[in-house]
């Protein structure tokens, strides 16, 4: 019944691995059918070299498994509360890649640097801070969603352009239309992450890139006038 939704999700996990995004057990993607309401995610603590797309699991938009006998990710509550809110979302990723995490558990945002960024963005991507006492010993991984959305909303960012974030003291999330956008953009975030790293370490006091080359850089891959790539 589910078996696409399942092969779709398993293709976006075993590309975690392939890509250098995580180690043993950590991370999970997750892809949503919103004709359903449900959506698919990796088992919780199932190595990526034994994963089969059968493991995959069906869950409700509250989190509640819907089919599969392995208990789903940790962080399932957290894929939950961003698809039930941001409804443009088709896929997330959820990664402890080692230079996004760095940043995260330094507590600080990415800061526009280079033009590799603004291909992508034309801010820098936000750190959320870590969350309060009474989130952390409540329903954690569902708080942790909403610490997502606070944040984004504190900011007036838009998920629909700027597709990641980084958690304070935790780690990465991202997202797209499809579960391939998602890996993409974890992906995107790490090697923009490692630059910035580097970056800084070479030069603390490194400029932020101007706006004029944020703009020329950003617009001529999105927008009506955008010129990069073969076009549809």
């Amino acid at each position: 019944m589910f078996k696409n939704l399942q092969e779709e999700c398993y293709e976006a996990n075993m590309m975690l691995p392939k890509l250098n995004l995580v180690v043993f057990t950590f991370g999970n993607a997750s892809v949503v059918d919103r004709s359903q309401g449900l959506f698919a995610i990796k088992p919780s603590g199932v190595p990526y070299e034994v994963l089969h797309p059968s493991d995959i699991v069906i869950c409700d938009f509250e989190g509640r498994v819907v089919m599969g006998d392995k208990r789903p990710s940790s962080d399932t509550k957290t894929h939950a509360v961003l698809f039930q809110n941001w409804t443009d979302v088709g896929g997330i990723v959820h990664t402890h890649s080692t230079y996004a995490t760095a940043w995260a558990q330094a507590q600080r945002d990415i800061p526009i640097l280079g033009t590799t960024h603004a291909d992508y963005l034309t801010v820098d991507i936000p750190c959320a801070p870590p969350m309060d006492d009474a989130m952390i010993q409540g329903d954690y991984e569902r708080e942790t969603g909403f610490q997502i959305l606070n944040e984004f909303e504190r900011r007036n960012l838009s998920p629909s352009e700027v597709e990641m974030v980084l958690l304070g003291n935790h780690a990465p999330f991202t997202w797209g239309k499809t579960a391939e956008k998602a890996v993409y953009n974890a992906g995107l975030l790490e090697a923009i992450a490692q630059m910035a790293y580097l970056s800084c370490t070479l030069r603390p006091d490194v400029p932020r890139l101007k706006q004029t080359l944020i703009d020329k850089h950003y617009f001529r891959k999105h927008g009506k006038d955008a010129y990069y790539g073969q076009g549809c």
